[in-house]
């Protein structure tokens, strides 16, 4: 047991080491192309930061072919979206009382509300398109049909965003292994940090499944709830990192890029593979997650469309979702299982 714990710590880091080189790659990328601010943060460093808990799903799916690694997928691929909705909003809301509280900004958001209002459209959208085919999941036909449309949709999402107007391109920091090695940025060296980090994320993810299924194995905790808890927790610590410096510096545009960016590629890409290749039954716990994730997401929405604006509150209102989850988690726990 110790080793199991031991070597699941171990992954887990090496998956947030990968995604901040990698993070560091694609905001380079986004520098040389001069992609706008929020198309930064909504597209670059949130697949880039998403990536951990996209690999890890695909990994368990693709690679193990038991129920217990598929579910492990489905719980990652139904978990990453419900802590960005709601553990991610709630810090990000609680940072920026906190930076305010030591007089480093004021309480007032700055956001790019047509940004914003799109994302966040695209998430309820096809996450709700997603949840409601478990109810055809015997249905081949149709579980293609949605696989499709889904990544269809993500396409078009970038494109939108990606043509829309910004606002000042952001500054990111030098190339990590340009500054290692003492040389000139370039192409090269971007997308040799890329490929490197790629590597090193899709080898910690697999190690990853491996570990957590032994691990509920061994606590005798369900596979699912074990990888909707500790897995989403552990790789949605770059959005809320990279959230919580932002917010510090008063980029708030970036901030909630880089969250409801990654909920509309989590929404989509990793969904394909769990509708295709699993059973994609969201009973007990991940059809809950779900459905506070989409009620989360569908109260900042409405938020922002109607009073075209945002504060540290209405994002907290995730937290008290998030206790809504572990509340009932921990009394499924309790009562006898069949």
């Amino acid at each position: 047991m110790p080793f199991d714990v031991l070597m699941l710590a171990v992954s887990l880091g090496l998956i947030l080491l990968a995604s901040v080189i990698f993070t560091n790659s694609v905001e380079m990328f986004g520098k040389k192309l001069n992609i706008h601010q929020g198309a930064t943060g909504s597209i670059l460093a949130a697949v880039g930061t998403a990536l951990p808990e996209t690999v890890i799903p695909i990994i368990a799916i693709l690679v193990y072919h038991d129920a217990d690694a598929k579910n492990v997928g489905i719980g990652a691929i139904a978990g990453a979206p419900f802590m960005l909705g709601t553990l991610a909003f709630f810090v990000t809301g609680a940072a920026v009382l906190v930076f305010s509280a030591l007089g480093r900004r004021t309480r007032a958001m700055h956001i790019d509300q047509p940004l914003l209002v799109r994302d966040l459209t695209f998430f309820v959208v096809l996450y709700g398109a997603a949840v409601l085919t478990t109810f055809l999941h015997e249905w081949f036909v149709v579980k293609v049909i949605v696989a499709i449309g889904l990544f269809l949709a993500y396409i078009l999402y970038v494109k939108m965003t990606l043509a829309s107007e910004g606002t000042e391109h952001e500054d990111v920091d030098a190339l990590y292994i340009c500054r290692i090695l003492g040389t000139k940025v370039s192409t090269t060296w971007i997308v040799i940090q890329l490929l490197l980090s790629l590597g090193l994320m899709i080898w910690s993810a697999h190690m990853f499944v491996g570990y957590v299924r032994d691990l509920s194995l061994l606590l005798g905790i369900s596979t699912i709830v074990l990888s909707m808890i500790i897995t989403p927790i552990a790789t949605e610590l770059p959005e809320k990192c990279n959230s919580v410096l932002w917010i510090g510096q008063k980029k708030d545009i970036m901030a909630l890029g880089n969250i409801t960016g990654a909920m509309v590629f989590q929404s989509s890409f990793p969904v394909v593979f769990g509708i295709l290749f699993t059973h994609w039954d969201l009973s007990g716990p991940p059809m809950v997650s779900a459905i506070l994730a989409f009620m989360s997401a569908f109260l900042v929405l409405m938020w922002v469309k109607a009073k075209k604006s945002l504060n540290a509150y209405v994002l907290m209102a995730g937290g008290l979702l998030y206790a809504v989850f572990i509340a009932y988690i921990m009394l499924r726990a309790s009562m006898p299982q069949p």
